[in-house]
């Protein structure tokens, strides 16, 4: 159990992120590690908490696009002082997500968005880009033996290139080894259910936690 000043240790260093303070947030991770508090629970309850808290603002429009990258960015660098540091029976689920732009859109603000925060909740995810074929995305999902794929766009004219990978995946009598999300601002859970998929998630936080859900995972659960 955290000491009251190992709690406040956490509060100051999940604030770090959320403020963008990146040396503040190596500083307080170097301190944790000094001070002999559990790298897990410094990670789960400071870095991560900060970074979460990041992105609620970024889905409330409170920040944007620079802000959540800039705290992604001192989260990392805390957990680069604090990963060596974790014990061996730490939670590890490292579950791997294949995610891309489909082919015909080159828009990936909201894919990289969504890409990160899934690292930041230990997922290892394998980011093919922009304008990506249908038949690449199951072709990597196969090969590094993915549980998700998420795919993306903003444009209408590129979504049923998501009903193409569903269908490619149904032809080659795999379907059933994935699960299909889509993201996107011209995109619907109407749309979702129509092309067969899995699931629809408006905004970067909530894509984390559908996929939480559709793998059975602890919502707060992570892996670092």
């Amino acid at each position: 159990m955290s000491t009251e000043t190992e709690t406040q240790l956490h509060l100051q260093l999940s604030n770090a992120v959320l403020e963008l303070e990146e040396d503040l947030a190596k500083t307080l991770s170097q301190e944790a590690v000094d001070k002999g508090y559990d790298a897990w629970n410094t990670i789960e309850n400071g870095l991560l908490d900060g970074v979460n808290r990041a992105g609620k603002l970024f889905d409330e429009e409170e920040y944007f696009v620079p802000e959540l990258l800039i705290a992604a960015d001192a989260m990392y660098a805390g957990l680069d002082i604090l990963r060596p540091h974790i014990k061996k029976n730490a939670p590890d689920h490292k579950r791997k997500v294949v995610i891309g732009v489909v082919q015909g859109d080159t828009h990936d603000i909201g894919k990289n968005l969504v890409r990160i925060m899934l690292e930041v909740s230990g997922f290892e995810v394998h980011d093919l880009g922009r304008d990506v074929p249908p038949q690449k995305f199951v072709d990597k999902a196969k090969e590094i033996g993915a549980e998700v794929i998420a795919l993306s766009t903003l444009m209408t004219t590129t979504m049923e290139r998501m009903r193409d990978v569903v269908q490619i995946l149904e032809k080659e009598k795999i379907r059933d080894r994935f699960k299909v999300i889509v993201g996107g601002s011209p995109l619907s859970q109407a749309f979702s259910d129509r092309i067969g998929a899995d699931g629809y998630s408006a905004k970067a936080a909530q894509a984390v936690l559908l996929v939480k859900r559709l793998l059975q995972l602890d919502p707060q659960a992570v892996a670092a």
